[in-house]
């Protein structure tokens, strides 16, 4: 299963301004350039030694309820494992716990009890959102400034002005498009609506599924009435249906859950310039989490094994992070951040986040720190992370395409905190198109991970090419970062928060 790319085409020493160390970064730019050479770090993260570790991955899984995830005995042996391993290779390490309310929805249901009955199926037609008050309801419902045509372009229940004459005690059906969940669902509430459903805008979005059953959030405080996502289909359905009245049954419970961060600092380097390296390392319940997300904290470990076995000495501190409690909302990471003083935030480099970078129909994708190429930046500095990864991608032959700073991984925390980032993504659930099949193979009009967050996540659930140049792309920045003498987001510039308008909260939609 051996393939190298870095052994069939050496990049040695780069020469694209930013990708390397020693770049003095002013607003984002390079401003001059001196060279690491990272061919040796590279040589020596092999695909067969990440493979390693992922098939521990999925022994543990298999050992445990077949899950990694937060809070259960799958996970305290990932991190157990990962320890251990660290440990060994000299490093410190040190545990993070942390508590969290995990909600589910056993008992939850919707039906149709006039004109005629239907019921609906949970996590096809509906899905409760995170922070919905529980309850049961039985009204009539009343769509809300709804658009079922043309482009399908909504604000609906954005205004309190959409809900005039809203008949109080029915249930407001809402369509998604422009504003928060949360915004959609309290002016409901106030309007006098005993429940909310808002169903998916039917619109084309590149990389995101606009038509079926979402998973959303309202974010906190949990809300007084039951609010679910639908589908589009199922929305246009009930907005066209006259008479129409609803069940809807929503039972919260709430399971404290118990984890804890892993995180192992190596034993020298600066520590007012430290390099944060990571992702998550907890599965969801449904299955292994190879995929999403042992692939990226397995090219992560194997990349701070091989720093440790050559005797790499960085300038900076790096400190390789495998958060918990990702899955159910970016836990793990915003905990370490919230626990952050300003010292320390300012003593923070930089975050490189690495979460499911082994997709078996991938695309390269690459943070676009800069917004030069979908006009969302991350804070200042973040540019220059973007351009050692599409640096080292063209001197590999290798092509790769931006994507934007949504929400949806553990860089969230760290962004709201001012502290550049960047990473790599090999796509989830969104649609390959034709033109990212002509460049990157794999099949268009399916799913980059049709296993995503799925049981078949597991050790068959990859592709080993892009697993491969990943793995060296990782070891390619963490080396980079690590040994850079000038500071990453300039100086005398403070640490700006971008210009992001949040999409997620970690698998979660906001708006």
């Amino acid at each position: 299963m051996k393939r190298r790319h870095s052994t069939t085409r050496t990049v040695g020493v780069l020469t694209v301004a930013g990708a390397l160390c020693g770049a003095v970064a002013l607003g984002g730019q390079a401003q001059a350039a001196v060279a690491t050479n990272t061919s040796a770090l590279r040589a020596a993260v092999t695909l067969e030694g990440v493979m390693e570790h992922l098939e521990a991955f999925q022994t543990i899984a298999d050992e445990n309820d077949g899950n990694r995830a937060a809070g259960t005995s799958g996970h305290d042996a990932s991190v157990n494992y990962v320890e251990g391993l660290l440990q060994d290779a000299g490093y410190s390490t040190w545990r993070q716990p942390f508590t969290y309310e995990r909600t589910d929805f056993t008992g939850t249901a919707l039906s149709q009890t006039a004109p005629g009955a239907e019921d609906y199926t949970f996590g096809v037609d509906f899905y409760p959102m995170d922070y919905s008050g529980g309850g049961t309801v039985t009204a009539a419902v009343t769509a809300v400034d709804i658009n079922l045509g043309g482009d399908r372009a909504s604000t609906s229940g954005c205004e309190a002005a959409d809900f005039a004459g809203f008949p109080a005690g029915n249930i407001a059906l809402i369509q998604r498009g422009s504003c928060d969940f949360a915004v959609k669902a309290d002016n409901a509430a106030a309007a006098g609506a005993t429940a909310v459903i808002v169903f998916n805008q039917g619109n084309v979005v590149a990389g995101d599924d606009r038509l079926s059953v979402f998973g959303g959030t309202l974010g906190e405080p949990v809300r007084g009435i039951p609010v679910v996502s639908a589908s589009f289909a199922a929305g246009e359905t009930w907005a066209n249906t006259a008479g129409l009245v609803l069940s809807l049954a929503v039972e919260v419970n709430i399971t404290q859950v118990q984890t804890e961060n892993l995180l192992a600092d190596t034993p020298t380097g600066r520590g007012d310039r430290t390099v944060v390296v990571g992702g998550h390392l907890d599965s969801v319940s449904e299955g292994p989490g190879i995929n999403d997300n042992g692939s990226g904290t397995a090219a992560t470990l194997e990349t701070a094994l091989k720093m440790a076995e050559l005797g790499i000495t960085p300038t900076n501190r790096v400190r390789f992070a495998f958060w918990s409690g990702e899955e159910d909302g970016l836990i793990g990471s915003s905990y370490y951040v919230s626990q952050l003083s300003t010292r320390d935030i300012k003593n923070t480099a930089l975050n490189l986040n690495f979460d499911m970078v082994g997709s078996p129909n991938a695309v390269n994708f690459v943070y676009d720190g800069d917004g030069d190429a979908l006009g969302v930046s991350g804070p200042n500095g973040s540019g220059l992370i973007e351009s050692v990864f599409t640096g080292f991608f063209t001197s590999q032959g290798s092509a790769s395409v931006p994507t934007d700073f949504d929400g949806r991984s553990d860089y969230f925390a760290f962004i709201e905190a001012g502290i550049p980032a960047g990473g790599l993504f090999t796509g989830a659930e969104g649609i390959k198109s034709a033109e990212e099949a002509a460049v990157f193979g794999g099949t268009a009009g399916i799913a980059y991970d049709p296993c995503y967050h799925s049981a078949c996540d597991d050790i068959d659930n990859l592709d080993a090419q892009t697993l491969d140049i990943m793995s060296d792309a990782i070891a390619h920045a963490t080396l980079t970062f690590a040994q850079t003498t000038s500071a990453v987001n300039g100086t005398g510039k403070g640490k700006g928060k971008g210009t992001i308008e949040w999409q997620y909260k970690g698998a979660k939609a906001l708006r």
